[in-house]
């Protein structure tokens, strides 16, 4: 109502989003535009916010689907052995065997944290999840990520 938007938050912990003071919001056709954050605050396992130029319920309509993007300068440097997912996204993976799964596709959010989608040429996937247990070594310089998942779980 009134302008109010629903935001799905991928920060840990989720109203860390509201930090930023101002978003980019990225729309279906790839343009992308400035809005400061006028306020906000959690709404069940959402966000809910409130943006300068977002007026009335038509204008936040417009918005749906978007994604926010916050500046990478703006980000906190991850911490030891924290990496964004961003960064790992085109990455190979290769298991303590040897065998190579894929690259990373994309992550994403399940109730146990987040899983690793990793693809292989032929189309195949497997799910990894992302966390330090199975993620054994990044290393984003070289381009490959070690993980401890083997095959046979699939």
């Amino acid at each position: 109502m009134k302008g109010w938007i629903h935001v799905h938050s991928h920060t840990d912990p989720p109203e860390r989003l509201l930090d930023y003071g101002e978003w980019t919001l990225r729309v279906g056709s790839g343009e992308r535009k400035a809005h400061r954050v006028i306020e906000g605050r959690p709404h069940g396992d959402r966000l809910v916010a409130r943006l300068a130029q977002i007026d009335d319920r038509d204008a936040a309509a417009a918005l749906t689907g978007a994604w926010v993007e916050v500046e990478r300068s703006r980000l906190p440097p991850p911490g030891r052995r924290e990496h964004y997912q961003a960064d790992l996204i085109g990455l190979d993976v290769q298991n303590l065997e040897g065998v190579a799964l894929g690259t990373v596709a994309h992550f994403v959010d399940a109730p146990g944290g987040a899983v690793m989608v990793v693809k292989e040429p032929s189309g195949r996937e497997h799910w990894v999840l992302a966390t330090r247990e199975y993620l054994r070594k990044v290393d984003i310089a070289a381009g490959s990520i070690l993980v401890d998942w083997p095959v046979e779980l699939e």
